[in-house]
């Protein structure tokens, strides 16, 4: 087994997700990482291990956080249904109703649910963008109400991998008065005392665990990469490299890309504070919205991802390719980390890492995580 000291607290009767955990470091590859569940309210499993820095000469301490990229979603979804509880957001009207300038290109009639469910055939922009422009937010918003769809809206779904956070954030922006990253203090850090950032403050950056690149993936393994340079002017391959920043060396852990307000990719947290905020879903979110968030509204093949997907609003559920429970809601995000809420079993589940794995399911270390923790709920 693994000589990583494990840090932290575990519930006797999720003594398997401990060893699991540590598993991981012995036999998964596991650089430094975080894991926590919540039950009823209760932290259960709050566990951290390894090392923040490639180097292994800077342990990964408990304050210690990292980007979750599309973890990231999840948690803009929670905001976007709070502001559906009070009546601010409708997911049932034209996004311009609150957005006037996003009805250009036939799109006066796409609905904010289809935003949420990756219906509403913008995961891509075709003209060519500089890297900059994805810390524009501006640059960004102005461009996809000027987009035309690819696809009649409401039709079919396809990943909106990074277009996502503008067009969800910009709604709620024009509806609320308020941007994602204000709501996400406001709201969700503040009140539970979440260690969560969407736009890092400088200060944090020496807390902050960079992202190590994700190996080749296997032989016979979906890869978004090829998928990526197969084409690099299909739509998949603009939703993640228009604007290029994403695939160019060092984005990830630069400064410009922790401050920027990016709510699709850049949530930057730790395992306690996502299983704090998804075994909070109770008094988070209405029961309105908690049955939202796990019924589906759009599944099947993703012609972005090039997988199967499902989605209910804003949340990523259970399929082939993340198992959790039935009723339970969340988001992966690239590299491995993931967060979900399970309402029936009150649970809420985070897992944080710096060392990317390739899957473009549910990472091996973080499945392995999840069982364990519903073996251990019995």
């Amino acid at each position: 087994m693994s000589t990583i000291e494990i840090h932290g607290e575990c519930d006797p009767h999720f003594s398997r997700v401990r060893d699991t955990f540590r598993e991981n470091f012995a036999t998964r590859g596991e650089l430094g990482a975080c894991v926590a569940v919540s039950i009823g309210g209760r932290m259960v499993v709050d566990l951290w291990g390894g090392f923040a820095d490639k180097a292994r000469t800077r342990p990964w301490a408990k304050d210690t956080i990292a980007n979750v990229f599309s973890t990231t979603k999840g948690l803009t979804a929670i905001l976007a249904h709070r502001l559906v509880d009070r009546g601010v957001l409708d997911l049932d009207a034209p996004v311009s109703r609150y957005w006037p300038e996003f009805a250009q290109a036939g799109k006066a009639d796409v609905i904010v649910r289809w935003l949420l469910s990756h219906r509403a055939g913008l995961p891509a922009i075709r003209a060519p963008l500089p890297a900059a422009a994805m810390f524009e937010w501006a640059t960004m918003t102005d461009a996809l109400a000027a987009e035309e769809p690819w696809w009649i809206p409401g039709t079919k779904h396809a990943y909106h991998a990074l277009t996502f956070g503008w067009l969800v954030g910009e709604t709620m922006r024009r509806a609320s008065g308020k941007t994602v990253s204000t709501l996400l203090r406001e709201e969700i850090a503040g009140p539970l005392a979440a260690d969560v950032h969407i736009g890092l403050d400088a200060k944090d950056d020496a807390r902050v665990s960079d992202i190590r690149n994700a190996p080749p993936p296997q032989p016979g393994e979906p890869s978004l990469a090829a998928r990526i340079m197969s084409d690099t002017t299909s739509m998949a391959a603009r939703a993640f490299a228009n604007p290029p920043a994403m695939i160019l060396g060092g984005t990830v852990n630069s400064r410009a890309f922790r401050a920027a307000e990016l709510p699709a990719v850049n949530g930057h947290t730790n395992a306690r504070a996502l299983a704090r905020i998804y075994g909070a879903a109770r008094s988070l979110l209405s029961r309105d919205a908690l049955a939202r968030a796990a019924h589906e509204e759009s599944s099947g093949d993703d012609e972005v991802l090039g997988v199967p997907t499902r989605f209910s609003t804003g949340f990523m559920l259970a399929n082939e390719g993340m198992r959790m429970g039935a009723r339970a809601f969340g988001h992966i995000g690239a590299g491995g980390s993931v967060a979900f809420g399970d309402d029936e079993a009150e649970l809420g589940l985070g897992y944080v890492m710096n060392k990317s794995g390739s899957h473009l399911a549910m990472d091996p270390r973080a499945q392995a995580l999840a069982d364990a923790t519903y073996e251990s709920l019995g």
